[in-house]
């Protein structure tokens, strides 16, 4: 199959913008709980859909008070609170554009996006963060206004706008259209410097509201449940806001959590009690790690494998039925399944909460094994794809047929093409509207309302879209081999003890890899094993470990041709972070930063 279009189940309004939804849901149900706020108590509180409309409207009033004008440009950098939510609103209730900047980036980086956007105002968190601006702006001679939200931004910014009537507000969103600009949402930058995509009101509003009408089963679960989601991905990600604005408009209750740590997110998992969850694949998989090492602790190594290997075996044997190659589990599986569903997997559904049946996933590849375990413990993986120039997803598993290990099929009102060189084309109400002030670079990607993604992939008979790789990063070794680096790399990171693997080999003649280890992990398989550490992880020496991480790369090699596998490996002393300039905001691998920096380490798995 070449091409796969899905007609949308709603269409954009002809007017309006995407804070009247806040306005509409107050005078419909006001006392409806629209989100769940974490007090200094750290108890979880209700907000009703008429206290949020009448803080956005204070706000916006405010912000008009303070000088922000209809098409302004505000920055906001913070991590994901409720006060981010409150801004995005409020500045589109007036028809300015709200420019996130993740909370961990450098005064470079913030630098050229609130150069290149143009930014008049600034939201930040603290006071790092108000230094970080501060640092770079002597450079910004059109940044007026400078707002903190732990020095009681939203309270000042309130109390500034109550001379201001509630009608000029009314008037600002009146002057909206779905075709208004909402936002600039910069790409992570993985090649190059970030561009700005510009979003509109309609952009989100197809995206979101085909989601929420598609995905109403995966929201509400359970007959008479309470929708709800905490939202803990970035804000500064299209994913997290998409998420934030679907949460809106579909009446579904959202929480907020800032950490991504495991030892602050599961806390206000079990608190909080969504009914589903938005998660990268990296939460999945610590969750997953969590389990396993408190079975290994408990001397019950063996029983969670045997758990783990049944989740799997009963997962695929629910989807060889939905496709109709198969009859589903049989008896002695599904009595093996009972038995772990109450020592296993009754403790992982809890770890999300109690109430989560359902979790949809972006961002990078999923395991499949991580999937079908996830789905035979009773916790359905949705993994989706999409980009910041999609507004997020424009694929999806469907929930009542889901393939695991590919991406899913078109969202409503998406259109996949796969392109002759095997890229994927994208087309929809929610593919953006271009690149800020860079037309050359919108012209490369967008052709007649197609665009072209970068990403290769391949759709099965099916419709169901598979993501193959990036056509920047094939490599081709010096004897003229071909091959995307993703899947092996994935499969090797797929091993608990592994934390990032960057396979590398162009102009080389063999493909070779760089490894780094989870230190957690690390420290947890030594204390298994009897072992003391003897220095820092990267600088281990141990055969041992070694030959776990050899037996990690030899499944890789199972997937591919000799000529494309990895003949040998380095483990590094590090791992790769954001602050070192070596991953992205969003985590992903930032290949040539690597490349450079490893150069030694490279040069030397061709030595010899």
């Amino acid at each position: 199959m070449r091409e796969i279009t899905v007609p949308p189940l709603v269409t954009a309004p002809p007017a309006g913008g995407l804070a009247d939804v806040v306005f509409d849901r107050a005078a419909e149900d006001p006392g409806q709980a629209a989100f769940g706020r974490k007090g200094p108590d750290g108890c979880w509180r209700d907000v009703t859909a008429a206290a949020f409309r009448d803080e956005v409207l204070a706000l916006a009033k405010g912000l008009l008070a303070e000088g922000v004008r209809f098409g302004d440009r505000v920055a906001v950098m913070s991590r994901t609170r409720y006060e981010w939510t409150l801004f995005d609103f409020a500045l589109w209730s007036i028809g300015a554009q709200p420019v996130p900047l993740y909370p961990t980036a450098s005064p470079e980086q913030v630098g050229w996006i609130l150069r290149d956007a143009g930014v008049t105002a600034c939201v930040v968190e603290h006071g790092d963060h108000a230094m970080t601006v501060g640092s770079v702006v002597d450079r910004l001679p059109g940044l007026n206004r400078l707002w903190q939200l732990d020095a009681g931004a939203v309270e000042a910014l309130s109390a500034a706008g109550a001379r201001i009537g509630d009608e000029v507000v009314q008037r600002h969103r009146m002057a909206l259209t779905p075709a208004t600009p909402a936002t600039v949402v910069y790409t992570s930058g993985t090649t190059g410097r970030p561009k700005g995509c510009v979003l509109t009101h309609a952009n989100f509003m197809a995206e979101a509201d085909n989601v929420v009408r598609r995905y109403e089963q995966v929201f509400r679960s359970r007959p008479g449940d309470e929708a709800a989601t905490l939202l803990f991905l970035p804000l500064a990600h299209v994913f997290g806001r998409m998420v934030q604005v679907a949460a809106v408009r579909g009446r579904v209750k959202l929480g907020h959590q800032p950490q991504l740590a495991a030892a602050a997110l599961l806390p206000d998992l079990r608190a909080f009690r969504p009914t589903f969850v938005l998660a990268v694949p990296y939460v999945l998989e610590k969750i997953f790690a969590l389990a396993r090492r408190a079975a290994e602790t408990e001397g019950r190594a063996a029983p969670f494998e045997r758990a783990v290997d049944v989740a799997v075996r009963y997962a695929e044997a629910l989807e060889h039925r939905a496709f109709g190659t198969g009859a589903g589990p049989g008896a002695a599986l599904r009595i093996q399944h009972q038995v772990f569903d109450r020592l296993v997997y009754a403790k992982v559904r809890e770890a999300l909460g109690g109430r989560v049946r359902h979790a949809m996933s972006g961002g990078s590849a999923m395991d499949r094994r991580l999937g079908l375990f996830f789905a035979g413990a009773g916790v359905t993986v949705l993994e989706g794809y999409g980009l910041t120039e999609t507004t997020g997803a424009a694929t999806a598993n469907p929930p009542e047929r889901p393939r695991c290990g590919t991406v899913g099929q078109p969202v409503p009102g998406t259109t996949v093409r796969i392109a002759g060189d095997g890229e994927v084309w994208l087309r929809g109400g929610q593919v953006f509207a271009g690149y800020l002030g860079d037309a050359k670079a919108t012209g490369a990607v967008l052709q007649q309302g197609w665009f072209a993604t970068g990403d290769l992939g391949r759709l099965d008979g099916d419709g169901y879209l598979t993501i193959t790789g990036r056509k920047k990063e094939i490599l081709v070794t010096s004897g003229g081999k071909s091959l995307s680096p993703v899947v092996l790399e994935e499969r090797v990171r797929a091993h608990p003890l592994v934390a990032h693997c960057v396979v590398v080999g162009n102009d080389r003649p063999y493909v070779a890899a760089l490894v780094t280890l989870d230190e957690e992990a690390v420290a947890h398989w030594l204390h298994t094993h009897g072992k003391e550490p003897a220095g820092p992880v990267g600088l281990l020496r141990d055969a041992d470990l070694e030959a776990e991480i050899r037996r990690a790369v030899v499944a890789a090699n199972t997937l591919v041709s000799q000529a494309e596998s990895i003949r040998t490996f380095r483990i590094l002393s590090a791992r790769f972070t954001e602050e070192d300039g070596l991953l992205t905001p969003s985590l992903k691998l930032r290949r040539k930063a690597i490349e450079v920096a490893y150069a030694r380490e490279v040069d030397a798995l061709y030595r010899g």
